[in-house]
């Protein structure tokens, strides 16, 4: 079987975070591995507190994994600080980490921000520049290529500046839209465009964490970067789709929802 490292925050909701990646790559056929960058108190409504790991616990996580079982992918999520991105980057550059998947979260899918301003710099000149591939939404592409994203083409200028800059593929993520859910691959020129309806389905805590390490399990299993993007779209499409609820919901985001039982169902069908 094959194997991926999640390297992000831990989410005592269950939905997003490493708990989501574990989920996913399970469900994508790939044995999940994990380095806990922090732990946070939350839920779909917010998060509440963030402990960090200190940075030489993170490294002895990362240093455990590729000593006994080397990943085939790794997936990169929350990381809220300059000295955890700086120890990421340095131990996935000694072990020589392949199939590298960021996610460049700062702000969850409440509002809440997850990374601190100084780290952004560290994220965008020291982490990205590793990645196979990138995965930043409409916001987080703004603040990494300095442009503002209305139109599909403003979405491709973005991209095109990330990924030359950085010397990555850019999966820009087009869910922030009004009308559609189109994702852009960028990849060393090539444009390719994933279209996709827009659900109306407001349970959408996790689902950046989902489709980057679906893109992860995939890479992991031999995929190409394109193939594996089209697939991870169409697991978290179908997910959505299927519009489960668990527990009362009783909020905007309809509490008690876990987006991941959705997507077992999807990977049993």
């Amino acid at each position: 079987m094959r194997t991926a490292l999640s390297i992000a925050g831990s989410d005592s909701s269950g939905g997003a975070g490493i708990q989501a990646d574990i989920k996913t790559m399970l469900a994508n056929g790939a044995f999940a591995m994990t380095a806990i960058t922090a732990l946070t108190a939350q839920n779909t409504t917010g998060v509440r507190d963030i402990q960090e790991a200190t940075p030489a616990f993170l490294a002895g996580q990362i240093d455990a994994v590729f000593e006994d079982i080397r990943p085939d992918a790794v997936k990169i999520g929350m990381v809220s600080s300059t000295p955890l991105i700086d120890v990421i980057v340095e131990r996935l550059t000694f072990y020589k980490a392949n199939n590298i998947v960021v996610d460049p979260v700062m702000v969850a899918t409440s509002g809440s921000e997850l990374m601190r301003s100084d780290a952004v710099d560290a994220l965008q000149n020291r982490l990205i520049p590793l990645a196979t591939v990138i995965t930043p939404n409409i916001p987080e592409a703004q603040v990494l290529s300095g442009l503002t994203i209305h139109t599909e083409q403003d979405m491709v200028d973005a991209a095109k500046a990330i990924g030359d800059a950085c010397g990555c593929a850019v999966l820009l993520k087009g869910g922030h839209s009004v009308s559609d859910a189109n994702d852009l691959l960028y990849d060393q020129g090539a444009v390719q465009w994933f279209r996709g309806r827009r659900i109306p389905n407001p349970n959408t805590h996790g689902t950046g964490c989902t489709l980057s390490s679906a893109i992860a399990a995939n890479l992991a299993k031999g995929f190409s970067l394109a193939e594996s993007v089209e697939r991870a779209k169409a697991y978290i499409s179908g997910a959505l789709g299927a519009m489960l609820n668990l527990g009362k919901g009783s909020g905007p985001m309809d509490h008690g929802f876990d987006l991941h039982s959705a997507f077992a169902e999807e990977a049993r069908t």
